[in-house]
């Protein structure tokens, strides 16, 4: 199966109201199992973040694409690095699991740790902080992970980051 993409434009400016979009576009279209939707920084002279929705079929491609007018400008395959907020799996990626658990229950194919050689065993504990955002890097949906305390691994991205320049 190859999937279709539509890729939509909102003008949003930053990745928070862009994992709202997709989460909510998910619920007001029923998308089908097997969706993928990421988000897609917009490196021009209007920064941005656009999503994509990557379907299994042509027919789903067209009529997520009409109903999505409302909400922006769509258009066809973004680049290939996207933040995947909406991919099988994700919703059961809550509360603590095991690096293996992530492999065989979701659409991620491989979890890394930083500053870490190689991969971390399948055993290893991961608490999730209900915000899992894996990447895409060279074709394959990549968790990047950092090590926490008692030895166990949090996704490298955190749920609710402080903004820059909070404290000025």
């Amino acid at each position: 199966m190859t999937p279709r993409v539509v890729t939509l434009d909102p003008g949003l400016r930053d990745l928070r109201a862009a994992d709202h979009l997709l989460l909510s576009l998910a619920a007001e279209l029923a998308l089908p199992e097997g969706t993928f939707g990421c988000t897609h920084l917009v490196r021009d002279d209007r920064p941005r973040v656009a999503v994509s929705l990557a379907l299994p079929t042509d027919a789903e491609v067209t009529a997520v694409r009409d109903r999505l007018a409302a909400h922006g400008t769509a258009y066809g395959r973004p680049d290939a690095v996207g933040r995947a907020v909406l991919f099988p799996g994700a919703a059961a990626l809550t509360g603590t699991t095991t690096v293996g658990d992530v492999l065989a229950t979701s659409a991620i194919d491989r979890v890394t740790v930083l500053g870490a050689p190689g991969e971390p065993a399948a055993g290893a504990t991961l608490l999730t902080r209900d915000h899992v955002r894996p990447q895409w890097q060279d074709g394959a949906l990549v968790l990047v992970c950092m090590p926490a305390a008692g030895g166990t691994l949090v996704p490298f991205e955190v749920p609710d980051p402080t903004p820059c320049c909070a404290d000025h």
